[in-house]
């Protein structure tokens, strides 16, 4: 054969794909490796590190800030368990240093599962030259280095922070970049009254770092049940969080450790930071998605069932649709992807029973409809609300009046329970489990013959009345 040719022949080979996937975050490596595991020839491309939001720069270093907050928070209470301890400090720096030692560890791995799983991975940033072919930037000069056809081609590339455009907004942190801090200044203002607010807001404070929050509207957690969310916000008081609520900044000015913030009020405030935590928008700019002619609708990428969007052959999923954008969500969507169209097994991804949790001290957990979202569907008079408060054994030798807060929403017709919700310490793993309850359409006198485990928190879901 002509060795032209061949080169030809080669290069074509090499660069045509079963499924390309654009993003390798917790739903394109999902399906990525679902898809190469069906015998499917997969390339996933990627400007960053391997493991997406959620492992390099969300859930994952967030929650082991968490846990170090929590040890040293802990230190507070022991005293009164006949525990003596002498001058402790907390360094803050060796947390935050750790933390980046495990996210490298954990991206290192997923780059090693993606070689294993037989997934080529390309070091870029994809850009869609038709819905077919899609450009790879390189990183720093954004010059096409490689061209790459795929049978499929698979969106999964996340979310970003979003900034709020007011003067100064260059001086301030999103949630991205306190995990690459070296520490944090005395004080810091927080803006925003979603989980990752929330959440930050429990984690400095319980560091010992002042905390100033500013929330727009009158409530915390928009979309959760109130009972739950007012119970945070209270906790959140007591433990000296300086809860503004409507209260919006308009300007910042300074340099990162002195800076000074003034509010919609007129008030200023001086901090050494200020995390702006004012919602994410899926990162699609420079994907040419103009280019494959995918429409949009309120800058998401609308999809049907099965995650395809108005191009038969490109799909999306996770933070860039329409749909719930959580990481468990993404992984699933990512192997039901995979399984439908590379092993004929078509399934549906159930968005109806989604557990979701905010890691706030306490923790607040839910699974199914809230209160309010059950009053809508069904009426006020079509449903019933148990609910249990009481203050946690672990805290009964501390002078803090937290209490735990457990609900369960019924349907009273059927008494289907439509809602199980949670503020208190381990929320999250005792509504994991609660959620299967929920799948398998559980009524109220399924948890009331239940025997309780005593003593739990976890019991009183099983003996509300």
């Amino acid at each position: 054969m002509d060795p032209e040719l061949f080169s030809l022949i080669h290069s074509a080979l090499a660069n045509s794909f079963d499924l390309i996937v654009l993003g390798a975050g917790s739903g394109g490596l999902a399906a990525a490796k679902r898809a190469a595991a069906h015998g499917a020839r997969v390339v996933i491309i990627e400007g960053d590190r391997v493991g997406g939001t959620c492992v390099i720069r969300g859930c994952v270093p967030k929650k082991l800030l968490v846990y170090g907050s929590q040890y040293f928070d802990a230190l507070a209470t022991a005293s009164g368990f006949g525990i003596k301890l002498g001058n402790v400090e907390m360094d803050i720096g060796v947390l935050l240093a750790n933390v980046r030692k495990e996210v490298d560890r954990l991206n290192a791995i997923h780059v090693r599962n993606l070689a294993k799983s037989g997934v080529e991975l390309v070091r870029g940033w994809g850009k869609f030259a038709s819905s077919h072919k899609v450009s790879v930037l390189d990183t720093h000069t954004k010059d096409v280095v490689r061209e790459i056809n795929g049978d499929r081609i698979l969106i999964a590339v996340g979310g970003r922070p979003t900034l709020l455009d007011i003067p100064g907004k260059e001086l301030c942190w999103v949630s991205d970049d306190i995990f690459l801090q070296k520490t944090l200044p005395e004080t810091v203002v927080i803006v925003g009254a979603g989980f990752i607010a929330c959440e930050f807001a429990s984690i400095m404070n319980s560091l010992g770092i002042n905390v100033i929050q500013l929330v727009r509207g009158a409530h915390l957690l928009r979309g959760f049940d109130k009972d739950l969310s007012a119970e945070l916000a209270l906790e959140m008081l007591n433990r000296g969080i300086d809860l503004r609520f409507g209260q919006s900044p308009v300007d910042i000015k300074g340099s990162i450790g002195d800076l000074t913030l003034t509010t919609d009020l007129q008030e200023t405030l001086k901090c050494g930071g200020v995390l702006l935590a004012t919602g994410r928008h899926p990162f699609i700019e420079g994907l040419g998605l103009d280019n494959a002619g995918i429409k949009l609708n309120n800058n998401r990428i609308t999809v049907n069932l099965g995650l395809a969007t108005n191009i038969p052959n490109i799909y999306a999923l996770g933070d860039v649709t329409n749909r719930i954008n959580l990481t468990p969500v993404a992984i699933d969507e990512g192997r039901a992807f995979a399984d439908a169209n590379f092993a004929q097994r078509p399934r549906k991804v159930n968005y109806e029973i989604v557990p979701i949790a905010v890691f706030s001290q306490p923790e607040i957990a839910t699974v199914g409809l809230s209160e309010e979202e059950a009053v809508e569907r069904y009426g006020s008079n079509k449903i019933r609300v148990y609910r249990s408060q009481f203050k946690a054994m672990s805290q009964a030798f501390s002078n803090r009046s937290t209490k735990c807060l457990l609900k369960l929403v019924v349907e009273l017709s059927t008494e289907k329970i439509l809602g199980c919700h949670m503020f208190g310490e381990h929320a999250s793993e005792i509504i994991q489990m609660a959620g299967i309850a929920l799948v398998m359409g559980a009524k109220k006198k399924d948890f009331d013959l239940t025997m309780a485990l005593h003593p739990t928190i976890a019991e009183e879901f099983v003996t509300m009345v």
